[in-house]
């Protein structure tokens, strides 16, 4: 049973109605073969339709998650390893669904996940958002929030074939006994950690994103990867995640404009990493070129725990499924005491790229 029936037979996540599939052609790979570029479409998504802002998002996050999720399959191949599908329900408030694929043929982990959550905002989280951003908020009320969001993960087997993070989420706080928002404001971005560097699979990865956010406003490719540069970087080891992508947060000012440019940007998700996996799933790798695989997915563990804002959110959200929280992390991942590569070598080429970010597109 192919991964969009099973999605609306065990779960319903939202109209089949509008699903297309492309075939695109994708350089390096034998003639014969075809990449499926998903598209799931839907009218309570659509930039165009009068649902709220928040109907929007929720319906959004559960459109990339098919997108994204039939498009992977694709790789494992129709005996393969296929996505479990585990949908949950947060006793405080909130649904969602965790997609994860582990010990894959192309994929040793992937996950895809979409929360909706709609519950009492803690005090003590809304202290933590007013110390972010200003906000102007009465102390002796009392506030709900609505929190859509999709997030995803790739850590594919092959160490020529980079490893893919994206996610995108809509935030909103009500009065208690109100549907009016009195605060409102969007998220995200998307970048690609490789462990062996291929300059022509940045550069394709940021084109694709910069076309998206070109279509809004020329200005958001270069401070959002700017922004992406700066927050993806590992201080204490002195050096980048990966290559970067984009990365925004609290973004507030004109709501619809800002979604219309997620959507776009969620939409070109399959755009920018399927072509490159297509490219690297079975390239011939030694052992030695998985070692240092497993010793970057070591520094990705480091970031995730240590750094990252979002695993910190949902680490302090009461109900939250620490599951899904976790689901970033690499299924194996390497330290090994002083480790230091040739000089010159492709490890040492990487190493210097993430040492000092690059430009990748004009």
């Amino acid at each position: 049973m192919g991964i969009l029936n099973r999605l609306s037979s065990r779960i319903l996540i939202g109209s089949l109605a509008g699903v297309t599939i492309a075939a695109i052609p994708i350089q390096k790979v034998k003639a014969e073969q075809k990449l499926l570029i998903p598209s799931v479409q839907n009218e309570k998504s659509d930039v165009a339709s009068s649902y709220p802002l928040s109907v929007k998002m929720e319906q959004l996050v559960k459109d990339i998650q098919r997108e994204m999720v039939s498009g992977l399959e694709q790789f494992e191949g129709p005996d393969g390893k296929k996505f479990e599908l585990d949908s949950w329900k947060r006793k405080e408030g909130g649904y969602g669904v965790s997609a994860v694929l582990q010990d894959g043929k192309v994929f040793e982990k992937a996950g895809v996940n979409f929360s909706v959550i709609s519950s009492p905002a803690p005090k003590p989280m809304l202290q933590h958002m007013r110390s972010r951003k200003p906000m102007n908020l009465d102390d002796n009320k009392k506030y709900n929030m609505f929190v859509a969001g999709v997030s995803m993960v790739m850590h594919p087997v092959n160490p020529h074939a980079p490893t893919f993070h994206a996610n995108y989420r809509y935030f909103e706080l009500r009065e208690d006994g109100s549907e009016e928002s009195v605060a409102s404001w969007f998220g995200g971005g998307t970048d690609l950690t490789p462990s062996y560097l291929y300059p022509e699979d940045a550069m394709h990865f940021h084109k694709v994103i910069k076309e998206a956010c070109d279509k809004h406003d020329e200005s958001y490719y270069p401070k959002f990867k700017k922004w992406c540069d700066e927050y993806f970087f590992l201080t204490h080891r002195g050096e980048a995640r990966g290559v970067g992508g984009i990365f925004f947060d609290d973004l507030d000012t004109d709501p619809k404009k800002t979604y219309h440019f997620v959507y776009d940007c969620a939409h070109a998700l399959v755009h920018q990493y399927l072509p490159i996996i297509a490219k690297r799933k079975d390239m011939p790798y030694t052992k030695a070129e998985k070692e240092w695989q497993q010793l970057r997915r070591g520094r990705y563990v480091e970031f995730n725990l240590v750094i990252d804002r979002g695993t910190k959110f949902g680490l302090v959200t009461p109900g939250v499924r620490i599951e899904s929280v976790l689901m970033s992390l690499p299924l194996t991942a390497r330290w090994q005491y002083m480790h230091s590569p040739i000089l010159g070598s492709k490890e040492d080429e990487l190493l210097q790229v993430l040492r000092k970010p690059r430009e990748w597109v004009k």
